[in-house]
């Protein structure tokens, strides 16, 4: 039997959203200090190119996070329908299958990165004067693949049986031992008066040996807990199918999902490139705006992923009513706080690159950046909802429509467009563009979809 029963089906909207979404935003948070945290401390070593290599190998990096989320978010939306129909043998297939899936994957990138790491940074942006720290940053990485992508779809699947405080908690475990090991690995030392403390000085190879260190205890505190036996998940091999649906109901979600990760990771290669005939300053620059900006847009993201098993759980058990007012309380929530944050930012913005570091024309590039990808954070929120609402409904096609929209066919012609129109301006201004216009077509798409449910 799920646990939490009355969570899904009978608390109060509010109540039910915010004890999945809290945890959920915090979880966003924690993904966000992962982000952050790399980029500040190889910040303080005061190396502009060592930040442009953080920039030029995290697309790279994202493609791990796509092959996490073709399994975790895939498997999440089909676990939650699942449970609403109260069929617990398919949710322990499914579970099971996205588990070995997971592996099979991690290991399969782990080959690729090492065997092409050259070609793939050079064709990422990277110059003479960064490809060598790129490199070194990808290695590390690639060893690390199989917990990166299990990390991912574990957290998801978790979220996906209501266990949202399990899932923060993992994360929040592989987040604080990587705060607490970057500058162990990154910095060669610190002082406290005339106490000098040696650390390795491994610089951007120490922030991605960190980085896997976090991952592999947060892989390793979800298995503990589906040991256990609380939870709905299962890792035994037994379970393990392909056939009956499970491929195909995972695939249908997940390959979306995996396929927005794989464009934003596209769009940000095309986008360094673009940068690059700028100089490594404005990869730099964007690289620490664009992972300031990951606080805004996660906070929405997690409150639409949040309230994506409540929604899938009530489609499942035809309670389209319930649903429908999940949707609603939280694109309100969305847009209070994507208003809340975005004045903000406008306020402080000099003092959020700054945190990053002390180059002056690092920050005189990265904030009018920053502020431009603050235009379409009141309104991106809404669409987040509709996105993981067409996840939460196995609606492949909307979903995949959405996907490819955003980071792909609307964003990148906004980049090629805005070079050519306006140059470097016209590269800044591409992705608030293409994010509004993202806003009204997953609004559409989900007014054709709204007539199943008044039928």
């Amino acid at each position: 039997m799920i646990q939490n029963i009355a969570l899904f089906e009978s608390e109060p909207v509010p109540k039910s959203v915010l004890k999945l979404a809290v945890p959920t935003v915090v979880s966003m948070m924690v993904t966000v200090l992962y982000n952050m945290v790399d980029t500040f401390f190889v910040g303080q070593i005061g190396d502009p190119n060592q930040v442009a290599a953080v920039s030029i190998a995290t697309p790279v990096f994202l493609l791990l996070m796509a092959a996490g989320n073709m399994f975790g978010i895939g498997g999440s939306t089909f676990l939650s329908r699942a449970l609403g129909e109260k069929d617990y043998s398919k949710a322990h297939q499914i579970s099971s299958f996205c588990l070995y899936g997971g592996i099979a994957a991690g290991l399969t990138g782990c080959v690729i990165f090492l065997l092409f790491a050259t070609p793939i940074l050079k064709a990422s942006g990277a110059s003479d004067n960064t490809l060598g720290f790129a490199s070194t940053y990808l290695k590390y990485i690639a060893w690390g693949a199989p917990a990166v992508v299990l990390s991912s779809a574990f957290s998801n699947l978790v979220r996906g049986e209501g266990a949202a405080k399990v899932s923060m908690n993992g994360m929040m475990t592989g987040t604080i031992a990587n705060i607490i090991l970057d500058p162990i690995f990154i910095l060669s030392g610190f002082s406290f008066g005339a106490v000098h403390i040696p650390l390795l000085g491994m610089g951007v190879g120490g922030a991605a040996i960190a980085t896997v260190l976090g991952n592999i205890l947060t892989v390793s505190y979800y298995l503990i807990y589906i040991l256990r036996g609380k939870s709905q998940l299962s890792l035994r091999p037994s379970d393990f199918m392909i056939r009956g649906g499970i491929l195909t109901g995972v695939a249908a979600i997940g390959i979306p999902a995996s396929l927005n990760n794989i464009l934003m990771s596209t769009s940000n290669i095309i986008l360094n490139k673009f940068l690059a005939s700028y100089g490594d300053i404005a990869i730099a620059s964007m690289g620490i705006a664009m992972k300031a900006n990951m606080l805004v847009v996660f906070v929405q993201l997690g409150l639409a992923m949040g309230s994506q098993p409540l929604i899938g759980y009530n489609y499942g058990s035809k309670n389209f009513t319930r649903m429908k007012s999940v949707m609603k309380f939280t694109m309100i929530s969305n847009v209070i706080s994507g208003t809340i944050l975005m004045i903000l930012y406008l306020l402080f913005t000099h003092q959020i690159i700054g945190i990053f570091i002390s180059s002056s024309e690092v920050i005189s590039q990265g904030v009018p950046m920053l502020r431009a990808l603050m235009l379409s954070v009141p309104l991106l929120g809404i669409m987040f909802v509709f996105e993981f609402t067409f996840q939460a409904l196995g609606k492949a096609v909307p979903t995949l429509v959405l996907s490819i929209s955003r980071q792909g066919f609307i964003f990148i012609p906004m980049l090629l467009i805005g070079r050519a129109v306006a140059g470097l301006n016209g590269i800044i201004f591409a992705q608030p563009v293409a994010d509004i216009i993202a806003v009204f077509i997953s609004l559409g798409m989900f007014l054709r979809i709204s007539k199943e449910f008044r039928k």
